[in-house]
């Protein structure tokens, strides 16, 4: 009986020291999949993290961008592919990378590496970005971030068409700016409007690392008196 027991006792420890291994293992070979609400940053080939699997997860709810589902943390060529997908369909460049305005569109409807490629920072998150003081001929756009960052909007009385670099924006349409300083508050005055005209616009902000962000392209409607 003894030796039933010593046995067992061993086989136990063996047991419970392979489970630690392989729980070990699986640790430091598993990617990081926590979630996260928002993207902070833009993503490209090679890149690794949990907002990496965050965008996985949201392009996996479409079969038809991402019909592999795989959420690995790890930014491949089938994210590439996917990313891809979403930006044709949304009628942006279709590079398959995650830059300034793939990151806010993705944002928007979420809300509700080579080993050499160095991962670029953490962009400015824009809040309460809207327009106030409207009048016949002005405007006044205005938004905060979450650190400090410097901006200027872009306006016209046509669609903005919107280019994608791996950290800068090519915006149609005119342009204004605030004082130039990094704040965490801006608002931009818009002037020498035409009266009861619809004007698409949105804001472009810079940290002070050079990382950018933009807003959604938006409306508002000058007055008639």
């Amino acid at each position: 009986m003894s030796t039933i027991i010593n046995f067992l006792k061993k086989t136990h420890l063996l047991l419970v020291t392979s489970g630690i291994m392989i729980l070990s293992l699986f640790m430091m070979i598993a990617p990081d999949v926590a979630s996260a609400e928002t993207l902070t940053r833009q993503l490209q080939v090679g890149a690794r993290g949990a907002d990496v699997s965050t965008l996985q997860s949201f392009l996996a709810e479409d079969s038809t961008i991402y019909p592999q589902g795989l959420v690995t943390g790890y930014f491949g060529t089938l994210t590439k592919a996917a990313v891809a997908r979403f930006q044709a369909r949304n009628g942006i460049s279709a590079v398959g990378r995650v830059g300034p305005i793939t990151m806010t569109a993705i944002n928007q409807r979420m809300a509700g590496e080579d080993s050499d490629w160095e991962t670029i920072g953490i962009a400015p998150s824009i809040t309460s970005a809207g327009v106030s003081n409207i009048s016949r001929n002005g405007a006044s756009v205005n938004w905060t971030t979450n650190e400090n960052a410097k901006g200027l909007v872009y306006y016209s009385t046509t669609p903005l068409s919107l280019g994608e670099h791996i950290n800068s924006v090519d915006v149609s349409g005119n342009t204004a700016m605030f004082d130039g300083n990094y704040r965490t508050s801006q608002s931009v005055a818009l002037q020498n409007l035409q009266p009861n005209t619809t004007y698409y616009y949105l804001a472009y902000v810079t940290d002070q690392d050079g990382n950018v962000s933009i807003t959604w392209p938006s409306v508002f409607q000058t007055t008639n008196y």
